[in-house]
């Protein structure tokens, strides 16, 4: 058992008896081969029958909490959906839930300043945001891994504020409030740091954790659910409902807290950090999403292997062996960014990001070709987007003059003859060169235009 953790608070002592998942290396089922891969790090508590002789006994109901503060989930929280997703798998009922009444409180761990407030018209627009990246995820799971799931188990994807809506509040802490106690909220570590800062902690903040504690209660009272999953900063929230529930209803619930995902200076990915990679394309293209995993240094790459993917560890131990004999080829990083790719954006969107992967970094005139507007516009995000009616006896420097890419006059002829243009990945010299459909022009009827090195402009011929 590992060593519990101790947080003290004005001069006491609280011990929280903790679990290491290494521990559950000869556990029956599933749930060692999750924590083998490291996606499982702590369980909370240890006491009673125990996380795994619970499982044995029959489907059991978990879940997790996504707050809506954005309209689409990171990276970030991917692990927690493929956690859910996990034990799926294994034939068990997963619930995610996005916390459509909390969001508007906010949850203080790992946060130095208080969430600004959401209009009723973000959080509805976030909420929605929030359930296409969970059902997108779960549909494409069903595509790609469905047929290794056990039958019977369930999705289901519920907002809180169906519970809370029709909660009058002075009704709902006369019957849920009394039963949390001042001091032990204090000593929670998400609760210290902020009394720490100068803003210090708001009311609305402290009470967050009664209501994630609560949202646990109603899910166990009208779901069964005796598990709940977090990220390895959610263990005081985690405790509150674990309490509540024993408090109230004389039985047991578990914890199990997932990674952190952190960038290579030790910091926090998410919306938070500023540093996000989302899994909404409208704000991650799946271009942009494969090239973050694709680029994943050596150092990490295993461990994404093992959190990221349902690759058996078996394959993903070949994969190490072929990367130390050619590494160059960077084979894990490539399989890695194809499977989360296709369970983020299904297999179509792993199409375009190889599409786009080819045109921009091989200068694949068939890739461009194959290209959407959609995707061009994804691919070269800064790139102006203009549309012209084509005319017979376009030349090279009517269509740069229509982009504005180069400059009127003898300083923009000059920029063409010293080479420093191209029309699709083709060096063009001659500002009068006449267009030729096929050539300058694609058959999706677009062209590509580049000046210099980074300058990039998409011009959409019609009528051709």
């Amino acid at each position: 058992m590992a060593a519990p953790v101790l947080h003290a608070f004005r001069g006491a002592v609280w011990r929280v008896p903790r679990v290491s998942c290494r521990c559950l290396s000869g556990s029956p089922g599933f749930l060692a081969a999750v924590a083998r891969r490291g996606l499982f790090q702590e369980l909370f508590p240890p006491e009673g029958p125990g996380l795994p002789d619970l499982l044995l006994s029959g489907p059991q109901t978990v879940y997790c909490g996504f707050d809506p503060t954005a309209d689409s989930l990171h990276v970030g929280n991917l692990l927690a959906v493929l956690g859910l997703l996990h034990f799926h798998r294994a034939g068990h009922h997963a619930i995610a839930l996005i916390g459509g009444a909390t969001a508007q409180i906010g949850d203080p761990s790992g946060r130095s300043l208080e969430r600004e407030p959401l209009n009723p018209e973000i959080l509805e627009s976030n909420v929605r945001g929030v359930r296409d990246s969970l059902n997108r995820v779960f549909e494409n799971y069903q595509v790609l891994h469905g047929g290794h799931a056990k039958p019977g188990a369930t999705f289901n994807v519920l907002d809180n504020a169906s519970w809370y809506r029709n909660r009058q509040p002075i009704e709902f802490l006369s019957s849920v409030g009394r039963h949390f106690r001042m001091g032990t909220m204090l000593s929670r570590h998400s609760v210290q740091s902020r009394l720490k800062t100068p803003d210090g902690m708001s009311l609305t903040e402290f009470l967050y954790q009664m209501f994630q504690a609560y949202d646990f209660y109603h899910l166990h009272q009208q779901h069964g659910c005796k598990i709940q999953l977090g990220g390895n900063d959610q263990l005081g929230n985690l405790m509150s409902g674990h309490e509540f529930i024993h408090k109230v209803t004389g039985e047991d619930v578990f914890g199990i807290m997932l990674p952190l995902i952190t960038n290579t200076t030790g910091d926090k990915l998410g919306k938070s950090a500023g540093n996000a990679v989302w899994l909404n394309r409208e704000r991650t293209s799946p271009f942009d999403f494969y090239q973050f995993f694709v680029r994943q240094k050596d150092s990490s790459v295993e461990r994404f292997l093992k959190l990221f993917t349902f690759l058996p560890l078996e394959e993903i131990e070949k994969l190490m062996e072929q990367h130390v004999k050619e590494p160059e080829k960077r084979v894990p990083q490539k399989r890695l960014a194809a499977e989360v790719t296709k369970l983020v954006h299904g297999k179509e969107g792993l199409e375009s990001a190889k599409r786009c992967t080819h045109a921009l970094y091989h200068s694949r005139i068939d890739a461009l070709e194959a290209m959407s507007d959609q995707e061009l516009q994804e691919l070269f995000q800064e790139a102006p987007f203009t549309e012209s009616l084509f005319e017979p006896g376009t030349r090279v420097l009517d269509a740069c003059l229509a982009v504005s890419a180069i400059p009127e006059g003898a300083r923009g002829f000059d920029i063409i003859t010293r080479g420093g243009l191209s029309i699709n990945h083709q060096k063009i010299t001659n500002p009068d060169e006449i267009l030729v459909p096929g050539q300058h022009i694609l058959k999706n009827g677009l062209s590509l235009i580049k000046v210099g090195k980074k300058n990039f402009y998409i011009l959409k011929w019609l009528h051709l």
